[in-house]
């Protein structure tokens, strides 16, 4: 009796633990397929048969490196879109020429030739058409006509010798059109590939938790509405205040364009990648931080007051986004 006792007290008593309990340990996040049918990887570039040669996009880098472009020789594309700070401009307000500042917070170029169109009000079809404005902008390269550009590059011997190798069926092949299209080559190759991308094609540990947990909340909340596809975002025009009007209401957007009542306070919704290392943000320039960002949007967009963790989650996903692939 004494022994069947002993074997039952045995048998009730707890096993020794042989490995600690973390009580952090939780299940991993997971992402319903579903969700991200909306989303696409970045292209390897942006070509889409426009014109392309490794002597046109190595002319298109020079130019877009180059000062010669501006009146002064002092601006060039690469002064408001370093391509060292993730292609976008780092204060409000980009200086121009003699510090001249303008409107308008400049965007990043990586990807930028993947948009529905160009410039935050959409004014330029393709990459190529939008490289020709600032050099004309007062306020940017005021160079003051394109023949005056034109003459400052045939007075070059590098620059003849390179436009004739980019465009050798020409018979005049420096011409304002071209330094545009050599531009917008170099452009179209800006992209980068990121961890976000890893993900969508199926490496499910390319992405933490914290960076799951957001994407599921960005789709949630609503933000992909606006901010799918390959760009998340970079694919229409909304207007800014859809629910709640925008606080800043001087630069009406699309309106500036087209004069068409329904486009005022339009802009183009913008690519969501490299949002992390892109402040500002919103064509003003207005807002400083991510987060704060993120909860303007759910205010006067979707109507809905994010909570700092939920706005924190959202940014933690969107810096998954940011390239190259680790």
């Amino acid at each position: 009796m004494i022994a069947l006792l002993a074997m039952l007290i045995a048998c009730e008593s707890p096993k020794p633990v042989t490995e600690p309990v973390n009580p952090q340990i939780t299940d991993a996040v997971t992402i319903d397929p579903a969700k991200l049918a909306a989303f696409k990887t970045v292209p390897l570039d942006f070509f889409n048969g426009a014109s392309s040669s490794p002597a046109l996009i190595a002319l298109g880098e020079q130019l877009y490196r180059d000062p010669i472009l501006s009146d002064g020789n002092d601006v060039s594309c690469n002064s408001c879109h370093d391509l060292a700070t993730n292609g976008a401009g780092t204060t409000q307000f980009s200086a121009g020429h003699g510090g001249a500042l303008g409107g308008r917070n400049a965007p990043t170029v990586f990807h930028a030739a993947g948009h529905v169109a160009q410039f935050w009000d959409g004014r330029a079809a393709t990459v190529e058409e939008q490289a020709l404005g600032p050099i004309l902008n007062s306020k940017e390269m005021a160079s003051k006509d394109a023949a005056g550009v034109v003459a400052r590059l045939k007075a070059s011997p590098e620059y003849v010798t390179m436009f004739s190798s980019a465009f050798p069926t020409s018979e005049d092949p420096i011409t304002f059109k071209n330094v545009g299209v050599a531009i917008g080559a170099f452009e179209r190759t800006l992209t980068k590939p990121s961890r976000w991308d890893k993900f969508l094609t199926g490496d499910a540990n390319a992405l933490g938790d914290d960076e799951k947990r957001g994407f599921n909340e960005f789709v949630s909340v609503g933000c992909s509405g606006c901010h799918v596809g390959p760009l998340l975002g970079g694919t229409l025009f909304m207007k800014a205040g859809v629910v709640n009007a925008w606080p800043n209401q001087e630069d009406q957007g699309r309106f500036n364009v087209t004069h068409a009542e329904i486009d005022k306070m339009v802009f183009k919704v913008p690519s969501l990648r490299y949002a992390t290392e892109t402040a500002p943000y919103f064509h003003d320039g207005s807002v400083a931080d991510l987060p704060t960002a993120i909860k303007m949007m759910g205010h006067h967009q979707l109507g809905r007051e994010l909570t700092d963790e939920q706005a924190n989650s959202i940014a933690s996903f969107l810096g998954s986004t940011s390239g190259p692939v680790e």
